[in-house]
């Protein structure tokens, strides 16, 4: 009921897309709630998502109408859910295009029609309801629906000697032997045809055979020597029409033109077959008033048979009445799908129309939910019965999965050549299931093993066991249905062993620990020695097992000092690691790789320098450039630094990125305490980090002074032209490049900017000069007192913080303060009178 009601709201929902245009009946849109997403297969979800593909509906929409339609917020996940999955396991298969054939879809033969056939409605008979595929299958019902069969006559067989020739079928009568003649004549209105020189025959009503009886009887009589060196052949040509009518409960019911060769497969096939309550064991042919035959479907599906599916004849009724009977099976049998049974079927037969059951199906019982007077009843049929039990109407016949559990299994784990699950044999030990394991690994643990057993009350128990014993068979440990034997490694009963090596190698880091391993194989493993590595002065720092708790002096590793030959050749003497050691190799005292710096800009040769001395300075630098030229700016030399060289460390003495981590969590702690008004941009930020305020005029006038400051490597020393423009940005109107003038003050360069803007803080206005210092606005009195502009300075105005507003608690706060200035004031006043 619940998938009925789902495929009612798609078809409702394919109906709006314009995707159905032909309906054979009407039916309520019902609500959704009680869908339930579970009991639907991929089959169908992929199907349903093919359709609304088709029907030019996303998966979003599709999810959406079932909302609309009051399917709970669960069900809906649930539908989302699958569909994404479905999704993410699509193989992109593509439908091949069907073949193209004739307007009326058959292909020509030889023999043609002597009438126009009514057109099969195949747009309808392929036409589906977008959640068709979500309801209940019904056995058979697809035979009349699927394009790709049309059961239609086949006009290339032999004529039947038993086709009754009536108006409008040609008959081709072929004389040959001694005489030679050929005629093509229809069939007249009145049964007659006429052949020259012969006469007028009546054949309406007759057989083939009979007609050539007679015909040859005729042609005998007209000298014409039959069976004495001439002889005649009858066959059917060009053929007529019959009218046939099919009542019932079917898709189009009606009276429907077909070739005289068809048959009752041929007729519901053009009528587009059965209804959803139409019965497809016992369809009716009725002739003359009476039923000559019954065609049962199933014979035809199951077993290929068609001795019911009879030629029609003209006038012929089918009638496909309603079924009667007719059960559900679902879950793990091969076709789960409404199958229709006859009087005095069994569960059994209805089992093997299903093509029986999965391989994973639960043969002894099966579960039927059945429909009593007032409410629906469980009954349980047990596999002795299925031959007897006769299926009611409405019963739903549900065949669980077997149990997940395991009769006779027993599981081995850990260091065994072959663990995994093993059959519980007859008086099953423990040694012998370690030896169907091929036995165990050189790296077992012989001390302890342990069975993980399972109670009767499904709870787990632990056995422990002497591994070597159980070897020796001084034990033996009989075994039960799903006893887990676990054997562990040596290795997983303590830590990984591993030796670290750190300094200068080519590889430091971590390696596992291997037993007579000596340093010189630690240091070949890593690499060898990095360049300026001192052989001579290498450190082992070992663990102490044994220190002594109560005393402040006692040693916490015991460090050993290590001489390597420089070829790391093996010697007696080398020194023996064991597991984590830590192994420290250092630099050489003297060893110093190049240092460089780079000079930019107006000097006369600019370019990089390598670093002379450790007290090499700035003026030498500008010394050994061949000095600077008429057009530099001399106040506006700026010196560039690493931020590592402006700590005083040296990057190949020291673990630069934890440095840089600690500085950064530094600054993002002041940001935390102060709120920054500002908005610059994270890059500009770091590069104004990275200078160093220098007064390049006065290094020059006095060179080797304090402020002369020594080369660090990677410097740059920049000494630009002379500038006349002076940028203002920040919170200015209009933000600008300014052209510099001795006469212009700190506001005036603002104004030519627009001026501040509505959200400046002025009193916070700084200005960056081209040397990298930065002299801010000072408050004297009530005045601000901007700094001097230089040409090449930048004058920046940062934004006032964001106003929260006046809390209750502020204004309280300030009313009180007034009350109480207003009572101080009051009370001075009275002391003066």
């Amino acid at each position: 009921m619940i998938k009925t009601n789902f495929l009612i709201f798609l078809f409702v929902a394919v109906f709006c897309c314009g995707a159905i245009n032909h309906v054979s009946a009407q039916s309520n849109i019902q609500n959704l709630s009680s869908i339930n997403v579970d009991d639907l297969s991929d089959q169908q979800i992929i199907q349903l998502l093919q359709q609304a593909q088709n029907s030019g509906l996303s998966d979003a929409e599709l999810v959406r109408q079932a909302q609309s339609r009051g399917m709970s917020s669960a069900q809906i996940q649930k539908l989302q859910t699958r569909i994404q999955d479905i999704r993410s396991k699509a193989t992109g298969k593509k439908v091949q295009a069907d073949t193209t054939e004739d307007a009326n879809g058959r292909i020509i033969t030889g023999r043609k029609l002597n009438y126009k056939p009514d057109s099969l409605d195949t747009a309808y008979v392929n036409k589906k309801d977008m959640f068709e595929n979500l309801r209940p299958k019904i056995f058979g019902a697809d035979l009349f629906k699927n394009k790709n069969s049309s059961f239609e006559p086949n006009l290339k067989l032999a004529t039947p000697v038993n086709y009754i020739i009536g108006p409008d079928d040609q008959l081709d009568i072929n004389v040959y032997g001694n005489s030679s003649v050929n005629w093509k004549l229809e069939v007249s209105p009145e049964g007659n045809i006429n052949i020259p020189n012969v006469g007028v025959i009546n054949v309406g009503g007759k057989t083939i055979e009979q007609a050539t009886a007679q015909i040859k009887s005729r042609l005998s009589a007209s000298n014409y020597a039959i069976g004495r060196g001439t002889s005649v052949q009858i066959t059917l040509g060009n053929i007529r029409s019959i009218k046939v009518i099919i009542v019932g409960q079917v898709q189009r019911p009606g009276t429907y033109t077909l070739p005289s060769l068809a048959t009752v497969f041929n007729a519901l096939y053009a009528s587009g077959g059965p209804m959803d309550n139409g019965s497809l064991r016992q369809i009716e042919v009725i002739r003359n008033n009476r039923i000559i035959r019954h065609l049962d479907v199933y014979d035809f599906i199951v077993k290929g048979s068609q001795k019911d599916n009879i030629s029609l004849q003209d006038q012929d009724i089918v009638r496909i009445p309603t079924y009667r009977t007719r059960v559900q099976l679902v879950g793990q049998i091969k076709i789960p799908a409404l199958f229709e049974v006859l009087p005095g079927e069994s569960l059994d037969n209805i089992l093997n129309y299903a093509g029986g059951f999965t391989d994973s199906a639960y043969t002894a019982r099966i579960k039927v939910s059945q429909i009593s007077d007032q409410q629906r009843k469980i009954t349980d049929v047990v596999e002795a019965d299925y031959k007897n039990y006769i299926p009611l109407r409405g019963d739903k016949y549900i065949i669980e999965s077997i149990i997940n559990r395991f009769e006779n299994r027993v599981v081995i784990k850990g260091a065994v050549f072959k663990p995994g699950d093993y059959e519980l044999q007859t008086g099953l030990t423990l040694n012998q299931l370690i030896a169907n394991a091929a036995g165990l690994k050189e790296d077992a643990f012989m001390e302890r093993g342990t069975i993980t057993r399972l109670k009767s009350d499904n709870s787990t128990e632990i056995i422990g066991f002497n591994v070597r014993d159980v070897i020796n068979k001084a034990v033996n440990i009989s075994l039960q249905r799903e006893d887990i034997v676990n054997i562990s490694s040596i290795f997983d009963l303590r830590d990984k062993y591993q030796i670290v090596i750190n300094g200068s190698v080519r590889k430091p880091g971590k390696f596992a620990f291997s037993e007579n391993m000596k340093v010189e194989d630690l240091i070949f493993k890593a690499g060898g020695f990095a360049e300026g590595a001192s052989t001579k002065r290498i450190e082992v720092a070992r663990r102490i097992n044994d220190a002594d708790p109560n005393s402040k002096n006692s040693s916490v590793a015991q460090v050993f000092s290590v001489n390597v030959d420089g070829q790391l050749k093996p010697s007696e003497a080398n020194f023996v690691l064991q597991p984590f050691d830590i192994v420290s190799v250092y630099t050489l005292p003297g060893f110093e790789k190049q240092k460089t710096v780079k000079i930019e800009g107006e000097v006369t040769y600019p370019g990089s320098y390598t670093i002379k001395s450790k007290n090499e300075k700035i003026s030498d630098l500008v010394a050994r450039a061949g000095g600077l030229t008429a057009s530099a700016d001399i106040e506006g030399g700026s010196l560039k630094r690493d931020n590592m060289a402006i700590l005083g460390i040296d990057r190949r003495k020291a673990d630069t990125a934890e440095i840089a981590r600690e500085r950064n969590d530094r600054l993002l702690r002041l940001k935390r305490s102060f709120k920054d008004s500002t908005q610059t941009q994270k890059e500009d930020t770091t590069m104004r980090n990275n200078f160093v305020g220098i007064d390049l005029k006065k290094i020059m006038d006095k060179p080797g002074s304090s402020i002369d400051l020594l080369l660090e490597d990677g410097d740059v020393l920049r000494v630009p032209k002379q500038q006349q423009i002076v940028r203002v940005n920040g919170q200015v109107l209009y933000p600008s490049a300014v052209v510099y003038s001795k006469s212009k003050s700190f506001n005036d360069f603002v104004s030519n900017a627009g001026g501040y803007g509505p959200d400046a803080l002025r009193r916070g206005a700084y200005i960056v000069y081209a040397n990298g210092t930065v002299k801010g606005t000072r408050k004297v009195l009530f005045f601000n007192n901007h700094p001097s502009v230089k040409p090449g300075s930048e004058i920046y105005v940062p934004k006032k913080s964001e106003s929260k507003g006046n809390t209750a608690q502020t204004i309280l706060g300030f009313t009180t303060g007034l009350a109480s200035l207003g009572a101080i004031i009051l009370g001075v006043l009275s002391l003066n009178k």
